[in-house]
């Protein structure tokens, strides 16, 4: 029996239409008064970086955001319902521990190399063009599969909520996206990372509450207990002790985990968005914002999935799912439905719309991160270190610019092309990690390790592939005799080709690197990489560059103070995500799962009580703090925004940075003190900060 669409076509152009044209408008808005009042000047640096200044607040909610995909939400639901309590846990744990390892690549990267601006150029900086090019395609790779998840998985969500047709969904949902990115460049980026991730995370609150504490059908951690045990009465779960949905023993449970934990070390350590934001946040504040993005990160799917996937299993058998009176067939749960179908039986058409809105935020947040990322390579490492060394700053906007467009198209093509062929977002999640986890350790090493050499960066990603892709469809065609997209889309075949595509450079990388000697790297060359030349824009605009945000330049005695301040920082980053590892992957599920402990139903509400005060731990985190860590800012820009209004001043902004403080200078051209007169050219200055905002 097909599934009920519960909402019209028009809701849902209204939303991919109507929010995406919302956010380019108040993007294009917010961009003017950031260059108007705190003296942000798009040039090519700014495009790229946000001027290196970001702080813990939005370098964490950037890092939710981004992390946040389709798959968070819809693959961790499609885990809950497959394998109950266990899944949400293993893909929320296997999935943290990239984010709090990565701080310590993202303090190095900020320490050996200040200037760059993509992970790309450090590889050509030390191991030159053979190994560049390698980890260009593997680095692309990387960004291609996670936004063909997004467009592909959000795409499937939007056409089974409205009745949209798949393929306007995905040309449609990376629209809007192009026009805030295009507009404001990375700096778009974070700010609107920052509203969708508050978006989302009061949605996923309001659904857990209505779930547990206020549905007419479910209402309690009690009865959705009650309805758990009925469900695995009539429908146990192969692998899991008893067959319960109640337990964290479960075996293919744990073969996802193996996958998820394999394939998200290349999303992360491969994805140059990630670099992206190291790069973009200001030195003190780089390793705090990872750390407080990965912990606040945790509850989203852990809690999403540990609601609407128990919801689908509680409700299936109610009038009120759409599959009713069928279970949902497995390629609906491999496409991500479980979640929509769920919140749709929860709470009708507004759970539908509920749905469509955190589906819109979590794919176009991490498409415009996808976008920048892909931009800054194209641009960085691809035309200007091949074609034109000495771009200016304007040639190198514009060419970020034709990138965005194009890559966006791009995408949306692809996707269609993988609709046609029935392939869906769990089938390239779970095999993502075959294709690009093989440059993951030489890539690591090449900011962590001086002995690593250029044969061994450049061989080991391209061996290692080469054994991935054998051990999966090797065991593939054991398991199942075939080679078709059921087949090489379960779970061993997959398990087995990650893990051969992560580990195997582990061979590779020692055995290259002495048969062909040991590099013993400076790390002089990495600190040579180049910044923009910005000057023609400045000019242009008719300013200094030096007097603009992340344009002055330097001095000495200032690097030296952001070097001791980020090698503290990586000594603090390492015992920390070491200790935190051990935590998500050893100490807290292992001794569930080695005694095949079954949930009692005390231990299951606490179990969800920890859950809903965690994301309500995130909510304060990358929520509300951003909110309060730029107040200063925020407070001045409003009043320079009432004092502009009202007609007593007209600003124009400069930037000057002092010894200790920085000011942002504002002068006034012609305006009308409060009897309407005119007045003469003035200047005042803003409080002083100790950071910028």
């Amino acid at each position: 029996m097909a599934a009920t669409v519960p909402l019209s076509q028009g809701v849902g152009y209204g939303i991919v239409l109507g929010l995406g044209f919302a956010f380019a408008l108040g993007m294009i808005l917010v961009t003017f008064i950031l260059r108007r009042y705190n003296s942000e000047l798009q040039t090519s640096e700014m495009f790229t970086t946000a001027g290196r200044t970001v702080k813990s607040g939005l370098v964490g909610a950037a890092v939710v955001s981004s992390w946040t995909w389709a798959a968070t939400l819809l693959q961790s639901s499609a885990v809950c319902y497959r394998y109950g309590v266990s899944g949400p846990f293993w893909y929320a744990s296997g999935a943290t521990v990239q984010i709090l390892l990565f701080a310590t690549l993202a303090i190095e990267l900020k320490r050996r190399a200040p200037n760059a601006h993509t992970y790309l150029e450090v590889i050509r900086a030390r191991y030159g063009t053979v190994a560049h090019l390698v980890f260009m395609v593997f680095g692309l790779a990387t960004n291609i599969l996670v936004s063909l998840m997004l467009i592909v998985g959000g795409s499937a969500t939007v056409s089974a909520l409205t009745g949209m047709h798949t393929i306007a969904a995905i040309y449609l949902l990376p629209l809007g996206v192009v026009l805030y990115t295009l507009v404001g460049g990375l700096k778009a980026t974070f700010l609107t990372d920052w509203v969708h991730t508050f978006i989302l995370l009061i949605i996923i609150i309001l659904f857990s509450l209505t779930t547990y504490a206020s549905s007419d059908t479910l209402g309690s951690p009690s009865a959705v207990y009650d309805a758990l045990a009925k469900a695995a009465q009539s429908h146990p779960v192969e692998g899991n002790a008893e067959g319960s949905y109640l337990t964290m023993r479960s075996r293919e449970g744990a073969v996802f985990f193996v996958i998820n934990i394999v394939g998200n070390f290349g999303t992360v350590f491969l994805d140059n968005g990630y670099y992206n934001k190291a790069i973009a946040a200001s030195p003190v504040h780089a390793l705090p914002g990872y750390l407080l993005g990965g912990l606040c990160w945790f509850a989203i799917p852990w809690l999403t999935a540990t609601t609407m996937g128990l919801t689908a299993l509680s409700l299936e058998n109610t009038p009120a799912f759409p599959t009713y009176p069928n279970r949902m067939p497995d390629e609906a749960v491999s496409a991500g439905l479980v979640l929509p179908y769920a919140a749709v039986a929860l709470l009708g058409k507004g759970g539908a719309v509920a749905t469509l809105l955190i589906v819109f935020m979590a794919v176009t947040s991490a498409t415009s991160a996808e976008l920048i990322a892909v931009s800054s390579i194209l641009t960085y490492d691809f035309y200007r270190t091949y074609f034109k060394p000495n771009a200016s700053g304007k040639r190198l906007i514009y060419t970020s610019h034709c990138a965005v467009v194009a890559y966006a198209l791009f995408i949306s093509t692809f996707s269609v092309g993988l609709w046609y062929a029935g392939i869906s977002m769990g089938y390239l999640y779970l095999m993502m990690g075959c294709v690009i986890s093989s440059a993951v350790i030489p890539a690591a090493l090449t900011l962590t390790w001086s002995a690593q050499n250029k044969w061994a960066a450049a061989l080991s990603p391209i061996l290692g592939l080469g054994v991935a892709l054998v051990a999966w469809l090797v065991t593939a065609k054991r398991e199942c005799g075939s080679l078709d997209v059921a087949c090489t889309g379960s779970n061993y075949p997959m398990l087995a080709g990650n893990v051969a595509a992560l580990l195997s450079p582990v061979v590779f990388v020692p055995v290259l690197t002495y048969a062909f000697g040991p590099q013993n790297y400076d790390w002089k060359s990495m600190m040579e990489i180049r910044k923009g030349d910005d000057h023609d824009v400045a000019a242009e605009a008719d300013v200094e560059l030096e007097n603009t945000l992340g344009g002055a330049v330097e001095t000495e005695e200032e690097f030296q103070v952001e070097q001791r301040k980020l090698l503290r920082a990586g000594m603090i980053s390492k015992w920390a995500t070491v200790v935190m590892t051990l935590a998500f992957l050893v100490l807290w599920p292992m001794p569930m799962y080695g005694s095949g402990y079954i949930f009692s139903k005390p231990f299951f509400t606490g179990w969800v009580v920890v859950g809903i005060i965690w994301i309500f731990c995130s909510f304060f985190g990358v929520g509300l703090f951003p909110i309060f860590e730029g107040r200063h800012t925020i407070a001045r820009t409003v009043r320079f925004i009432y004092l502009d209004i009202t007609g007593k001043k007209s600003f124009r902004t400069s930037h000057r940075k002092g010894p200790d403080t920085d000011q942002t200078v504002i002068q006034g051209e012609k305006g009308v003190d409060g009897s309407g007169a005119v007045t003469p050219r003035e200047t005042s200055v803003a409080e002083p900060t100790k950071e910028k905002d």
